[in-house]
């Protein structure tokens, strides 16, 4: 590998990601504690900006006329390994990336262009296994835009581990971090949700709760909502793009 790409800020990435999630939870494998590692992973993605991965914002009145089918969320593919995954998604002006959940799983966002609009959810219960058409309370966690400004977007196992993406005032892209990586055979697939509005809550919730459905409304958090498991919406599909940044190597 060239010395500027082993020395790039998206190299530099990798190589804390690796160590942060070795062993997710205890000592990184560099003495340092988990929280320290997540850290500096966190500083490091702060800095990181469009130019630094040779992606150029995509402005919709430049944007040709979109295909019937084309997609409205594309993925970039940097690089993966049993501890963790590491890509771009880029939205197209008017998307999102419905409400789903990442079992079991760290993440970390950062905007590189554009505005996205990200809503975060608490599972309270856990949903019959098999059952698509489960309904669950959760708790609405947080709601909030996020620009190539702000600081990166964090979620774990337990807190803003379901959320909603949306492009807000035209095209988005973000550099996006799980760790571990999706593995359906590991028990980590990708689940969709609906959120209830109030006159859909079970027969069980109490007025109270059945309120809460509008929680994303009020602005005020958290709220106890309800959420309907539901397959993948057909309106969402995320394609394949090449990554054209500096070389990772893990």
């Amino acid at each position: 590998m060239p010395r500027d790409e082993m020395n790039s800020l998206i190299q530099k990435i990798a190589r804390q990601a690796r160590l942060t999630f070795r062993g997710a939870g205890g000592s990184g494998g560099d003495g340092k504690s988990f929280a320290e590692n997540v850290a500096q992973l966190r500083k490091l993605v702060s800095e990181v900006r469009a130019e630094d991965l040779q992606i150029r914002p995509r402005k919709s009145a430049q944007a040709p006329v979109p295909a019937p089918h084309s997609p409205p969320v594309t993925y970039m593919h940097i690089c993966e390994t049993d501890g963790f995954s590491m890509g771009v998604f880029l939205l197209k002006g008017g998307s999102s990336i419905p409400l789903h959940d990442h079992p079991g799983m760290h993440g970390m966002l950062k905007v590189l262009y554009g505005k996205v609009r990200i809503s975060g959810f608490d599972k309270t219960e856990t949903p019959p296994p098999g059952d698509p058409g489960a309904v669950l309370r959760a708790v609405l966690r947080s709601t909030g835009e996020y620009s190539d400004s702000s600081p990166p977007c964090l979620l774990s196992p337990h807190r803003d581990n379901l959320h909603q993406i949306s492009a807000v005032d035209g095209p988005a892209a973000f550099l996006d971090i799980l760790a571990p990586p999706y593995d359906p055979d590991d028990g980590r697939d990708c689940h969709y949700y609906k959120l209830l509005p109030p006159g859909q809550a079970p027969s069980s919730a109490s007025p109270e709760q059945s309120a809460a459905g509008a929680a994303e409304a009020s602005g005020v958090h958290p709220r106890e909502v309800w959420l309907l498991e539901i397959p993948q919406p057909d309106d969402f599909w995320c394609g394949g793009e090449p990554y054209p940044g500096p070389k990772v190597s893990v």
